[in-house]
């Protein structure tokens, strides 16, 4: 219950992006593959951000 106050560090909060971003590609690579593509590049972009940041917490 106490978890529903909790609040999401930047990490979590990107990671979710990053999630949603792969599905969405997952979705558009039947409809439209370029727009597939734009997906996942942004994906990796975030997870690009996700490794920066734990890097700075080591």
């Amino acid at each position: 219950m106490f978890s529903l106050f909790k609040k999401k560090s930047p990490i979590d909060k990107l990671q979710e992006k990053y999630d949603r971003l792969l599905k969405e590609a997952h979705r558009l690579s039947t409809i439209n593959r370029t727009q597939s593509d734009e997906k996942v590049a942004e994906a990796e972009a975030v997870n690009k951000q996700i490794e920066a940041l734990l890097k700075q917490q080591s």
